[in-house]
């Protein structure tokens, strides 16, 4: 089978799929505006064949390169894990007669308003909203709504330009920040704890699933410099306390008629209980939490959405081992990175539990926290016992530290 796989490069885990798809048996096609040259080496050596075109974001231009390619090398799937490319992708498919999502089922996953109306459709609990484009109707769409409420991009990912508004002056006072979005979402704001419902998926059928936990929430983590942030894997997630949010999850799944691949969910617990949804990309969680996945089970789920999109099933056996938690690291000060403290005592106490230590070395510049999640590094831990786990993660949140001047 040979699969065109738009944007193998980037973000930094795309290699690891395209790889996941040779590994399967499948002829890769890359589709990007970098020279082959430019790619990662293991990309490079995934790539049967490369397409380099001006920009991924002239759909145009993109689906005549690509038609005039399959004219001597017919494509079988077209394949995006990136989200921003996932309507083209789309408008691939439909050009060349292909199967996987289609412009239809597309839009929804990255308009986040005609995405709660479709699940409103089918009568599941999504946060009171409004579609808006200008400081007046945001205003209006408040005083319906109450606050507090969150405003955020309709088609943005993670928590760019995401706010928590507690009132109508801070309103006021965020609306010229976010100027430069063109259309957004002004929604109810969920108390409660926020979780992932991550699936791969093959035919509409369910073949793995993840639950995450993000500590604190992330639109927290994104306005507090000094967390360490974390995402934390749970080893047993089919305890009844969740189990609003996997029959929610499932349900959305349904409702937007997704086949293959990949998906990652996010959704809050209430102190009532109450499963609430909140947004769901047609692609895996980014910031390293694939890798997460992997060391909870011990397991390849890069291959196994290969698999699952090539070959419609997934062989691997899942065995929910550990809970795996990755804890990101934001160094105190500006400029570049002068010293780490704290890391040679915690690997002393907790080794055999940390599985990956990526921290920026010193001497390197600091990263612009607002900007990536991923910071100025991070650790992987992981551990069978929950409050175990826990520990761990605290501890090398409060006593590793990294220092910037």
């Amino acid at each position: 089978m040979r699969v065109l796989m738009l944007a193998p490069a980037f973000p930094s885990e795309m290699p690891f799929f395209a790889h996941g798809l040779v590994s399967v048996g499948a002829e890769v096609v890359g589709v990007g505006d970098q020279p082959v040259a430019a790619l990662p080496p293991m990309t490079r050596k995934a790539l049967a064949d490369y397409i380099e075109v001006p920009s991924l974001f002239d759909d145009e231009a993109v689906v005549s390169g690509v038609r005039r390619f399959a004219e001597s090398a017919p494509i079988d799937r077209v394949e995006t894990l990136w989200e921003p490319l996932i309507v083209l992708a789309a408008r691939l498919r439909q050009s060349l007669r292909l199967p996987g999502l289609t412009l239809e089922q597309a839009v929804p996953f990255r308009d986040k308003e005609r995405m709660k109306q479709v699940l409103e459709g089918a009568g599941l609990r999504v946060p009171r909203h409004s579609r808006e484009s200008t400081a007046r109707g945001c205003l209006e769409a408040a005083e319906r709504i109450g606050f507090p409420l969150i405003v955020k991009p309709i088609a943005g990912a993670g928590s760019a330009d995401t706010y928590r508004i507690a009132d109508r002056s801070e309103l006021e006072g965020i609306l010229p920040l976010i100027r430069h979005v063109p259309i957004v979402s002004v929604e109810e704001y969920v108390e409660g704890e926020e979780y992932t419902f991550d699936t791969i998926c093959a035919d509409g059928r369910i073949l793995y699933y993840n639950v995450s936990w993000y500590r604190p929430k992330p639109l927290i983590a994104r306005t507090v410099e000094w967390i360490s942030p974390q995402t934390v894997t749970l080893r047993n997630p089919d305890t009844d306390a969740l189990a609003a949010g996997r029959e929610l999850g499932r349900a959305v799944i349904e409702a937007l008629d997704y086949r293959d691949g990949f998906t990652h969910m996010e959704w809050f617990l209430t102190p009532t209980g109450e499963a609430v949804f909140g947004e769901i990309g047609a692609r895996p969680p980014g910031a390293r939490s694939v890798e997460i996945m992997n060391y909870a089970c011990d397991i390849d789920t890069f291959s196994g959405w290969a698999e699952a999109v090539v070959h419609g099933g997934l062989s691997q056996p899942v065995q929910r081992r550990y809970n795996s938690a990755i804890i990101f690291k934001r160094a105190q000060g500006r400029g570049r990175i002068r010293s780490i403290s704290g890391l040679e005592s915690l690997m002393s106490r907790f080794d055999r539990h940390v599985v990956s230590v990526e921290l920026l070395p010193p001497g390197a510049p600091r990263r612009n926290w607002k900007s990536t999640l991923l910071s100025d590094g991070w650790i992987i831990v992981r551990h069978p016992d929950l409050p175990t786990l826990l520990h761990i993660a605290d501890c090398f949140g409060t006593d590793l530290q990294l220092y910037a001047e």
